[in-house]
């Protein structure tokens, strides 16, 4: 299994080179263009909401115990929600081992109180409508006009569920952060169909959890 996650930093590495082209702007044109940012390197201290509407940073909150950083595109989004629901089917494994998970999307606070009401989910989401955050992690782009068109005739309405007309999401990702603020390991997808596998997420977090707090 410690191959296979290797094999994950591999592809992650081959990704970001592959985005050399990424523009200046805080978001890509497409998916397949994010910068993501780095294992190594300390989380950006963007802000984001609780499902209250209360702020918070997220350094903050990370600082509280070492983290599963999730970013989704919505509750609209049914391979998201599948994901959702495999996490919650093995948080108590990593609560078991010291994590907090905590899942970040452009959907208002109402949202995800929908959201978590309708998977009965026990871990934290975020909102992010703005999309400071998930810019800030390299991982925003922009959806095109013919998609916001086609979305919006099967139901799906990203302006009314950010509550923003930016028409961003973030490239599906996974981190695991340690509490002073260290992302130790990164899995991102630009293909929203596919995500991370869960064994794979509980070898790597065990593989990477802070010596510290063993």
């Amino acid at each position: 299994m410690k191959l296979l996650i290797k094999a994950f930093l591999f592809c992650s590495i081959l990704f970001l080179l592959a985005s050399s082209t990424y523009a200046q702007k805080s978001y890509a044109q497409k998916a397949t263009e994010v910068n993501p940012v780095l294992t190594g390197t300390t989380i950006p201290n963007s802000s984001v909401k609780t499902v209250d509407g209360n702020t918070v940073k997220l350094k903050k909150l990370v600082s509280q115990k070492p983290t599963v950083l999730i970013f989704y595109r919505g509750g609209w989004c049914p391979y998201c929600n599948r994901h959702l629901a495999e996490l919650q089917r093995i948080e108590q494994q990593l609560v078991d081992m010291g994590y907090q998970i905590l899942a970040v999307s452009p959907d208002r606070p109402e949202i995800l109180k929908k959201s978590i009401s309708k998977h009965d989910l026990d871990y934290t989401l975020l909102s992010d409508s703005p999309m400071n955050l998930t810019k800030a992690f390299g991982l925003a782009f922009k959806v095109d006009n013919k998609t916001v068109k086609r979305y919006k005739e099967v139901g799906i309405d990203l302006e009314k569920n950010s509550g923003h007309n930016h028409h961003l999401l973030p490239a599906p990702a996974v981190y695991l952060i340690n509490p002073d603020g260290l992302i130790t390991f990164q899995y991102v997808n630009p293909n929203y169909k596919t995500r991370i596998n869960s064994k794979v997420l509980l070898t790597a977090a065990e593989a990477y959890y802070p010596e510290s707090n063993n």
